[in-house]
Formats: structure tokens, C-alpha cells, sequence
């Protein structure tokens, strides 16, 4: 067992004293990482530049920074009551000053998007890895000491920690650790228990054995990182329901990060539950579903599994409205039976012969009867015991399945009802907000159960010893990922801009992307919106070249906009740059229709259809203008953590800094807000932003930005 320390001062020094004076720290990426831990292995590095630091990790987030003093009203007192008293990790900030001491070093794989755009010292540090990789990198990189925040119970007696969050690379780190320990390496594994991190079962359930030091004590209790819900614009509905009849009832579905894989669970549960007005919603959008993309347009009759990287919060609505629920197996003999069709999970006497056809030996061995007892097969009260099988006193019976009389005798006294131990989700690690971790801790066991948390060395690729079972698993599977721009031979950029500077990471997306082509009736999905605002200039997303790729154009599959779904899987060149064509925002057709011409990639004489010719936002907002006249698609469908007052707030000042990207922009709002009076309509919302009673000039000038914000937003 682990030697439990209350002290993490203490839980160090042991740490020390056993690696010596350079520390190489793994920590998992977003809500896994032991904060407190982190801060103090940094603090000693501080203190004493005799001690060498590196730090490797992914997603060290940070609570919200506001940019204007505007957005500082606002924000404050939402992070002040949503991060309550999450501790912030103090390398996190020394890096954006560029203050790192020259004996710390801090190695990450993936960024929150966006966050490390201006700050050399972490785009310098950036370590480009597939998730899959991660393990590997760490441990080439000398890692030392792994710590991570862990869930604890006991029953009976009996400790049992979990992972929680982050069984992601720990899980894949295990085996490796054993074997560096093994050689002769010190190597030290650091759980910190954390009262509010869910108990997460399968692979995440681990022994205690495997952790060298413990830190359990009440008084390191902290809120968990817990981001709100973030709105669900029109363009991510659009593309959301597009892409929800590209899903195959009794399939896979893996969704990538952030408000586009959010809005795709609400497309998903409005074809489930309300498909008339789904179908209707479809239909007022337009544009053909291309024909080797279609997938059905009916509710889940069957069900879906998850195989996703990231569990994400809206996947427990999936299971509550019973669309994620179609269970696999840790069995390659009951899959095989599953996917045939040979079986159900009711199954009667014929499942013994039918195993037989999936490859079972007529006579069974010790293992391969507690796979089968596990999964349901045989009772629970069933005993083997040297080739025989007995239940109670029915007397012992041979292990044969080749035998008709002891098939006959086992059905009779031994036999099973229906299949056990089935999963509806696999996952490798999951963020959200503080609701979902709740939601999580609270949901009973049985159906925790069915939520497998584990390494992204199963999750995200088919390698393996059970490589057939994972093919049935994720059988009709649909990969559905983000990426920022597309090229128009079909090249996806999802990370990194055009100078080499990183926004977030590789990630998971490219090992989705060859699953989707290594998979028998797999597609990837690549959802990219239209345009982007950069600086109040509109520029496309669908562009003709760019520096970087995520996604070579060799491996493109299926891309969605909000004007339609682009099949470029098995395309010529000019077929892609066609149908990329009718996708993209009518605004930039005509120039990228000019490259593609002048490169000889398109006929000359080539037109886009005229079908295609009105991809615009005034097209899109006019469209989703009817259908929200229902309650549908609004921008939180699945609730937020902001007030009604907070999220009015949130558009008109999001709306005014949209308007002012420009000097010219700027000079005109100023004018309209010097120019018009403040009135009495936004008495609250003012009082809301600390403005109810202006003492300074620039109190009053914000004041009367915020009504004109309110006001035109409003209109």
C-alpha cells in the first residue's frame, strides 16, 4: 500500500529524497492535475535554483482573464461564484509574465485554445505529439515523478481509488512504469485524493498498490476547474444538425471539444425526440445530404456507443434520453455473436452453441469461463473447477460446448439470463461544468458503471492485442472533430496558424481521422465554420493554401459548414475543390473559384450551381429566426451558470466589441454613446456592471456604453 502523507510539504521531501535534485513532473492534462502538488514542487524550484524542474502536461488552464475594464465588470463576480476557491497554478502565470526561472522548464502538448498565441516561451516549449504518443514522450523525456488528483472510497473494508478525470495517459504510463521500476529506475507515482472527483469505474479504477504516496487530507479540498456552458451560436447549430444525419442508429459516435460538439448532442436528441420538427429544421436549411454520407433520419432505435476522447457533459443527456445505449463488450466471442446478429443481450440456450461458432473452444479453461461469467453467461453463483461446472448442488458438469448432454445439463442449471458488464461509453478523460461533476457523483452506480474510463491508447486507435474487438466495438462509427480552416484540395488546419504559431494541439484529431479510414463503414467528420471575424475583417475559412495542416489532403473524408456537407472522400482534386465550393460562404466563392481555374485544377467553364450561390448569413439567421420561434435552438439548451441578466450582458458587450475591432468602428460607437442618453430601461443591468451610480468620467463613458451596447443589441 501507499505510504499516505497529510503534508504535501512532507509528500515531497519523500519525493526528493527518492529522484534526487531534477524533478521531470507529469501531470494530466485539465481537471486531473494536483494543483496544490504542482505548486509546491514550483514553489521549492523557486527557492533553490540547485533544483532542476521540468514540467510536462497539457491543458494547464487558469481562471478567465478579462481584456477591457468593461469585460472586468462583467466577469469578476461570474469567476468569483463559478471558480470559487480553485487554486490557480503558479507556473501558469510566471509564464505569461516570461518570468520562468532558468532551472524550470514547462513542456506541454496540447494548449487551451488560443491562450498561448503571444507568449514565446510556451509556443517554444510546445511538444507536437498525438495524444496516443503522449506516454511515450514523457517517459523519453526522462519523466520521474507522475502526480494526478484521484477519487477515493472503501467498502467493506477495501480502499479503492479511481482516476477520475484522467485515466488518459496514466492508464498507458502503468505497464511502463512497472517495467522502468523493474530495471532499476526510480520513478515515483503521487495520487492526491480530492473529495469532489468523481469515482469513475473501468480501467480508471485502479489498485492503490500502484501509487507510491498518498496525499489524503479534508483540508486540500478545492473546487474542481469547471468552465460554464458556452453559447451555441446559429452557425453552430446549422452545422450541428447537418451533421446529425450523418450519425447511423446502432453506430459510434466520438465528439471533439467545445460549443460545435455541445450543439451536435442537442441536434441529436431533437432527431430522437421530436423528429418531425428535426426533419422540418433540416428541410428549411437546404442543401443535400450527399448519398454515400447518408446515415438514416429516424430516432435511435438502437442506440448508440461512445468512443470519444473527452466525455462531455451533454453525453450524460445522450444517455438520459436513451440514444447512448448501445452496450459492447469486453469479449471478442460475445461481439463477434452481437455483431452477426446471432445473439441478443437476452439470450437463451443457443448462446453455447453459438459460441462455439465465435471461435470458443468446446472446452473451456478457468479464464475463458470467468470472461463468460463476467459478461452474464453463467450464473454469478457458478463454480469451475478442474474442466467441470457446477451451480449449487446440480452436481458437477463437464465444460464441454461440443458436447450436446453437458450443453443440455448447463443450459439447465448453470445458464445466464442476459448479458452483463456492458458499455455504452468509453472514454479517456472529461471537463465541464461544475453541474457535471455532480451529476457524475451523483448518478448510481449501476449506470456510472457503464461509463468506461480509460487510456487514450484504447480510446483513440485500433493498435492492439483486442484490435478485432475494438473494430466491432465501433462498428458505423462517426468521427466528429473541429478543425479552423480547410484547404480547398482538402488539407484540414486545426492547430496551428500559418507562422507556426500553436492555438491549441494535435491532439486526438489525426489518430480520429485514420480510424475513420481504417474502419469498415467509419466516416471523419470535420466540422469548420464558414468565415471568421479577424480585427471586423470577414475572411473564409475555406481557403485556397495554407502554411500548416493538421490533416493532410490525402486523408480527407467528410467536411461541414453551415451551408452543407462536403463528401470528399474517394474525390478527384476537382471534384473536392467543387464541392468545397458549395460550402463556402458565397462572399469568397468567386476567388477561390479564380485560384482553383488559374491553377488548372477546374475547368474553366466551370460555374457553381446556382443551388449553392446564396450561402449567406443573412440567408442563415433568417432561416434559424423561424425556427427558434418554437423555443428551439437557443444558445444555452443545456443550461449555464449565468444569470439571465449575465447572459444579456454577455451579448451586448460581445456585439460592441465586434463593432469597435475598427478605429472607425470605435470612433462611431463613441459618438452614438456620447450622442444619445443613458434613459431608465437598463436601471438593473447597470447596477449588475457597478455603473448604477458613475462618480468618475469614465465610469459615466462606460455607462453610457453599456446602455447603447444593451439597446442595439437588443434591437
Amino acid at each position: 500500500m501507499p505510504e499516505v502523507f497529510t503534508s504535501i510539504d512532507e509528500c515531497v521531501d519523500a519525493t526528493l529524497a527518492r529522484v534526487g535534485r531534477h524533478v521531470v513532473l507529469g501531470l494530466p492534462l485539465g481537471i486531473g492535475k494536483p494543483n496544490l502538488v504542482a505548486n509546491e514542487f514550483y514553489r521549492r524550484a523557486v527557492r533553490d535554483p540547485s533544483l532542476r524542474l521540468t514540467i510536462l502536461t497539457a491543458l494547464s488552464l487558469a481562471r478567465p482573464r478579462a481584456r477591457s475594464n468593461l469585460e472586468r465588470r462583467l466577469l469578476e463576480p461570474i469567476v468569483a461564484r463559478v471558480f470559487a476557491d480553485y487554486p490557480e497554478l503558479d507556473y501558469v502565470e510566471a509564464m505569461r509574465r516570461g518570468s520562468l526561472p532558468s532551472n524550470i522548464e514547462v513542456i506541454e502538448f496540447y494548449f487551451e485554445p488560443g491562450a498561448w498565441l503571444g507568449v514565446a516561451g510556451a509556443q517554444q516549449s510546445y511538444l507536437s505529439a498525438n495524444y496516443t504518443h503522449v506516454a511515450r514522450d514523457f517517459l523519453a523525456r526522462g519523466a520521474n515523478v507522475i502526480a494526478q488528483l484521484v477519487a477515493k472510497r472503501t467498502v467493506g473494508g477495501d480502499t479503492r481509488l479511481s482516476l477520475g478525470s484522467n485515466p488518459d495517459v496514466t492508464v498507458d504510463l502503468l505497464p511502463q512504469l512497472g517495467a522502468l521500476r523493474a530495471a532499476g529506475h526510480e520513478v515515483v507515482l503521487i495520487g492526491a485524493v480530492h473529495p469532489r472527483m468523481p469515482f469513475m469505474f473501468g480501467a480508471a479504477c485502479i489498485d492503490p498498490a500502484h501509487f507510491d504516496y498518498l496525499i489524503d487530507d479534508p483540508r486540500h479540498d478545492h473546487e474542481l476547474y469547471c468552465p460554464p456552458n458556452l453559447p451555441l451560436r446559429t452557425v453552430d447549430h446549422a452545422i450541428a444538425m447537418r451533421v446529425s444525419a450523418l450519425v447511423r442508429d446502432g453506430g459510434t459516435l466520438q465528439i471533439g471539444i467545445g460549443e460545435l460538439g455541445d450543439a451536435l448532442v442537442y441536434a441529436l436528441l431533437l432527431r430522437h425526440q421530436q423528429n418531425d420538427a428535426w426533419r422540418a429544421a433540416l428541410a428549411a436549411l437546404g442543401g443535400e445530404v450527399p448519398a454515400a454520407a447518408q446515415a438514416g433520419s429516424a430516432p435511435f432505435r438502437h442506440g448508440l456507443y461512445a468512443c470519444t476522447e473527452m466525455l462531455v457533459d451533454q453525453m450524460l443527456d445522450l444517455m438520459r434520453a436513451g440514444i447512448l445505449r448501445r452496450q459492447v463488450y469486453a469479449s471478442l466471442p460475445l461481439m463477434r455473436l452481437l455483431d452477426r446478429g446471432r445473439i441478443s443481450e437476452r439470450f437463451g440456450a443457443d448462446i453455447l452453441e453459438a459460441l462455439l461458432e465465435a471461435g470458443v473452444a468446446p472446452r473451456l479453461d478457468a479464464a475463458t469461463f470467468g470472461e463468460l461469467q463476467r459478461h452474464g453467461v453463467f450464473r454469478s453463483e457458478a463454480r469451475f473447477e478442474a474442466g467441470r461446472i457446477r451451480t449449487g448442488d446440480s452436481g458437477w458438469i463437464p465444460a464441454d460446448l461440443g458436447d450436446a448432454g453437458a450443453r443440455d445439463a448447463l443450459a439447465a442449471h448453470c445458464l445466464g439470463r442476459e448479458l452483463q458488464g456492458g458499455i455504452v461509453a468509453h472514454a479517456a478523460f472529461f471537463l465541464g461544468p461544475r453541474g457535471f461533476y455532480a451529476k457524475l457523483r451523483e448518478m448510481p452506480e449501476r449506470d456510472r458503471r457503464r461509463i468506461d474510463m480509460c487510456g487514450v491508447g484504447f480510446v483513440n486507435q485500433l493498435y492492439g492485442a483486442d484490435y478485432e474487438l475494438r473494430c466491432l466495438q465501433r462498428r458505423h462509427a462517426r468521427f466528429v472533430n473541429t478543425a479552423m480552416m480547410v484547404t480547398a484540395l482538402g488539407a484540414a488546419v486545426s492547430d496551428t496558424l500559418e507562422d507556426g504559431r500553436v492555438v491549441s494541439g494535435v491532439g486526438g484529431q489525426y489518430n480520429f481521422v485514420s480510424m475513420a479510414h481504417a474502419l469498415p463503414d467509419a466516416r471523419a467528420i470535420l466540422c469548420v465554420r464558414a468565415t471568421r471575424d479577424k480585427a471586423g475583417d470577414v475572411q473564409s475559412n475555406i481557403v485556397w493554401n495554407y502554411g500548416q495542416a493538421t490533416i493532410a489532403r490525402h486523408l480527407r473524408d467528410i467536411v461541414v459548414t453551415e451551408y452543407g456537407v462536403a463528401d470528399l472522400r474517394s474525390a478527384t482534386d476537382a471534384e473536392v475543390i467543387a464541392r468545397l465550393l458549395a460550402v463556402t460562404d458565397s462572399r469568397f466563392q468567386p476567388a477561390l473559384l479564380a485560384r482553383a481555374q488559374a491553377a488548372g485544377k477546374l475547368p474553366r467553364d466551370y460555374r457553381i450551381p446556382e443551388a449553392h450561390r446564396a450561402n449567406t448569413p443573412e440567408r442563415l439567421a433568417a432561416t434559424f429566426a423561424s425556427l427558434r420561434r418554437d423555443g428551439r435552438f437557443s444558445d444555452y439548451p443545456f443550461g449555464t451558470d449565468l444569470t439571465g441578466e449575465e447572459i444579456r450582458l454577455a451579448g451586448a458587450l460581445r456585439a460592441l466589441v465586434a463593432r469597435t475591432t475598427t478605429p472607425g468602428g470605435k470612433f462611431r460607437a463613441t459618438l452614438a454613446a456620447l450622442c444619445r442618453p443613458v434613459g431608465d430601461d437598463f436601471g438593473p443591468l447597470l447596477a449588475r456592471m457597478g455603473l448604477e451610480a458613475p462618480v468618475s468620467w469614465r465610469e459615466r463613458f462606460e455607462r453610457r456604453l453599456v446602455a447603447l451596447a444593451l439597446r442595439e443589441h437588443a434591437a
